[in-house]
């Protein structure tokens, strides 16, 4: 059964670009039953999202700034979460922001029960990102644009990809470990909810691939194996860690 979603979306910290990308990943999650977005829609550095709310019925709450330097947007966002937690409503709530002042809110609610999922740019604070059960950076929702000649013109649109490091791959090292069996083979399925718990904001496709199977492979430093599953036509995949090499001793 699909988990109904509250999308809740802070317009003064996130551009109306690829608004698109982001409704099918939310999507992918549970059913986004409501959705709004929050802002002044009397201050012209918003105006891009009016052309994107009604082909995906996102409903604006219009918030007046009352006070210079204070930001009312967060205030009825986080006020609005609560009516809703209260109501019972849905099971999950995704907040769109990159502003670490929602890291209170996505703890709390997460105290209550709910699923939180956090969209923001790779600026976001690292306070909020934790505070999520996941955290999607929004520069890997954007899909390269179609290429469209024009003179000497080149499309230069591409995903922003990051290159995995020594720290990534000591955590799926561990991780692995920590749901091998006696054998050392566990299986990718719980490989990957671990690794999401450990931290928030990975996803293979920060590293350029769209799954954690290429991933793995690509590092070299796993074996990974395919099973047949015995209620299933589809293959299971189960992955190791290979032993390190010693260095040789000098002579």
């Amino acid at each position: 059964m699909n988990t109904n979603f509250a999308v809740l979306i802070d317009a003064d910290n996130i551009a109306a670009s690829h608004v698109k990308e982001m409704m099918e990943e939310i999507n992918k999650y549970g059913n986004p039953t409501i959705k709004r977005i929050y802002g002044d829609w009397t201050r012209p550095h918003i105006s891009g999202w009016k052309a994107v709310l009604l082909e995906n019925a996102i409903t604006p709450v219009q918030q007046y700034a009352y006070t210079m330097g204070k930001n009312a947007t967060d205030s009825a966002m986080i006020i609005d979460a609560m009516d809703i937690l209260y109501s019972g409503k849905v099971g999950g709530f995704c907040i769109v922001s990159s502003d670490s002042d929602f890291t209170r809110l996505a703890t709390r609610l997460r105290e209550a029960g709910m699923q939180v999922i956090g969209i923001g740019e790779k600026k976001t604070p690292n306070p909020f990102i934790v505070a999520c059960d996941k955290f999607i950076y929004i520069e890997i929702l954007k899909k390269e644009a179609d290429p469209k000649p024009s003179g000497n013109t080149k499309s230069t649109s591409k995903p922003s990809v990051d290159k995995i490091t020594q720290k990534e791959i000591r955590l799926i090292r561990s991780t692995i470990s920590d749901v091998s069996g006696d054998d050392g083979w566990a299986f990718l399925g719980d490989v990957g909810s671990l690794l999401q718990k450990k931290q928030p904001n990975f996803d293979s496709r920060n590293y350029g691939f769209e799954k954690l199977t290429p991933l793995i492979k690509s590092i070299g430093q796993f074996r990974v194996e395919q099973r047949d599953s015995a209620n299933s036509r589809h293959k299971l995949i189960f992955v190791r860690n290979k032993a390190k090499r010693k260095p040789r001793a000098k002579k």
